[in-house]
């Protein structure tokens, strides 16, 4: 599991989720919905890395975007497959989940609907991009988001 410290800020924010939607905060919620989805494919990553016995780092503050780094260098093919798919498979739920729970007639589930899309959209330009290369046999990506934090 990620340190306390992350693991607060995003209960956190589902609350403050939660809260905005009791309150009906329009496109408050809708973002923060769509944030909740960043944050359920972030931890989709790092469940099926923990999952895989892959070797990760987490950032040692609660304002990083990644919720960890996964180590290329010390982990195998099958567990980056591993923590690349978990992301995917958790995003299919997220998205899921505000199609069929939001209300898509307001404000609120439109921005929420737009924001999950445009996250969809981001991930298949930047993520799966990567996996394809490496089920196909390229070696592990060593970028920032691939090696120990520092």
């Amino acid at each position: 599991m990620p340190p306390r410290h992350l693991f607060i800020r995003d209960l956190a924010i589902v609350a403050l989720t939660a809260a905005a939607w009791a309150f009906e905060r329009g496109v408050v919620a809708g973002v923060l919905t769509a944030v909740c989805g960043f944050l359920a494919h972030e931890y989709g990553h790092l469940w099926a890395s923990l999952a895989s016995g892959a070797k990760v780092t987490f950032p040692p503050s609660a304002l990083s975007t990644l919720l960890f780094h996964f180590d290329s260098a010390s982990n195998t093919r099958r567990q980056f497959l591993w923590m690349s798919f978990g992301g995917y498979f958790a995003s299919a739920i997220a998205v899921t989940a505000i199609v069929l729970l939001v209300p898509l007639d307001a404000w609120s589930g439109r921005v929420a609907l737009a924001l999950a899309g445009v996250g969809t959209i981001v991930t298949l330009v930047l993520e799966v991009p990567i996996t394809l290369r490496v089920v196909r046999g390229a070696p592990l990506p060593l970028d920032a988001a691939y090696r120990p934090h520092q």
